[in-house]
């Protein structure tokens, strides 16, 4: 492929896919301004690997490699920081301002109990159901077999359960909503 098509198809998946990638990458991270800079990251490291893509699940290519520019800073970081804005939780990439307004304590319970998890718990359960990858586009950007992203956010929905009951919260919208 000529590198200007290269180009243009970076520029149409960032079009498509970098708000998404930038509210998981934001998810892992709670920093809003490095989130923003290790999505950029993303599509750069994109670019410089396109001869690798398959051609096959861009999406899924394109987190998968936001997975690793984070987990690579997160490794470097070695820190943990807390955020106060829950509203990323939302499935829909322009949330209403009703939907925004409405947002009930569930959803803020939900957001800060997953900030608590182990990462592998935090990753399977943000992509499973909270984006709503298929298991098999969770095992290619987890680059885990199938029964170990199963296993994984069985054992991620108990430990969730579990720190929402910690910390006192209910938890029936998490075992409707976010079920296996």
């Amino acid at each position: 492929m000529e590198q200007e098509d290269v180009i243009e198809t970076i520029n149409a998946w960032y079009t498509l896919h970098s708000r998404e990638l930038f509210q998981y990458i934001f998810f892992m991270i709670h920093e809003h301004e490095q989130a923003k800079d290790l999505m950029q990251d993303t599509f750069v490291r994109a670019h410089s690997h396109f001869h690798l893509f398959d051609g096959n699940n861009a999406k899924g290519w394109l987190f998968r490699i936001a997975r690793n520019v984070t987990i690579d800073y997160l490794r470097k970081k070695r820190t943990k920081t807390i955020v106060t804005n829950p509203f990323f939780l939302f499935k829909t990439s322009n949330p209403s301002a009703e939907h925004i307004v409405t947002a009930n304590e569930t959803e803020r319970e939900l957001y800060f109990a997953l900030s608590k998890l182990k990462r592998n718990y935090r990753d399977v359960i943000i992509l499973r159901k909270i984006k709503g990858f298929s298991i098999d586009e969770t095992t290619k950007i987890l680059g885990w077999s199938e029964s170990k992203v199963k296993t994984t956010l069985v054992r991620g929905l108990k430990a969730l359960k579990k720190q929402l009951e910690k910390e006192g919260y209910s938890h029936e919208r998490t075992e409707r909503d976010y079920r296996v």
